[in-house]
């Protein structure tokens, strides 16, 4: 629900929308690359899995630092969220992005295990890969977080039909919040004592 009382808007925060993908494509990826190592494939376990290696830390750059620029751009220009504003729960917006992306997971999933069977590992590698890199992403937009001493939010009605796009090109801009608000820290993990999701 993107509108709240009063005129006030629907906000998701951004670092838990960039996080969300984090535990899916993580164990995606391991479990495709177990499964992977146990057969020889066309090059062989070494290989494969020095393959797998290297493509585990491309991924994990490359997502990392997809986008930093328009994220730093929506951060500099975050306005104050309005007293009507409503702010979504993390596991809402979780839920949210696991949801809008399922059909991609298993794609990435099936994709991830045929490649860890043709090269030992290097498959589900990638996939983790891509995960570790959303979470430095999500660990760097916390590191900014603390240091600007706000939170950042997103509303919800800009993050496109999957629920997944914080940066996107229907985001204007950000809102920002205290560090106190809402029930994820900067960086988007769970306060603590909050139920796991």
């Amino acid at each position: 629900m993107a509108r709240g009382v009063r005129g006030g808007q629907g906000l998701a925060r951004v670092a838990v929308v960039v996080r969300a993908g984090v535990t899916p494509l993580w164990w995606y990826g391991v479990f495709a690359a177990g499964i992977g190592v146990l057969v020889p494939g066309i090059t062989g376990r070494r290989i494969g899995v020095m393959a797998g290696a290297a493509l585990f830390i491309v991924a994990a750059g490359a997502v990392a630092c997809l986008r930093r620029g328009r994220y730093s751009a929506l951060a500099a220009g975050a306005a104050r969220a309005g007293r009507h504003d409503v702010l979504q729960d993390r596991a809402v917006t979780v839920r949210n992005w696991r949801r809008g992306h399922r059909w991609w997971l298993l794609l990435a999933f099936a994709a991830a295990l045929a490649g860890s069977l043709a090269v030992p590992a290097a498959g589900g590698m990638l996939l983790a890969g891509a995960g570790t890199g959303l979470r430095l992403k999500a660990a760097w937009l916390g590191r900014r977080e603390r240091a600007d001493d706000v939170l950042l939010w997103v509303r919800v009605d800009w993050l496109g039909p999957r629920s997944g796009a914080p940066a996107g090109k229907p985001v204007k801009a950000y809102r920002a919040t205290g560090i106190a608000a809402g029930d994820a820290t900067p960086g988007g993990a769970r306060r603590r004592g909050d139920v796991l999701v």
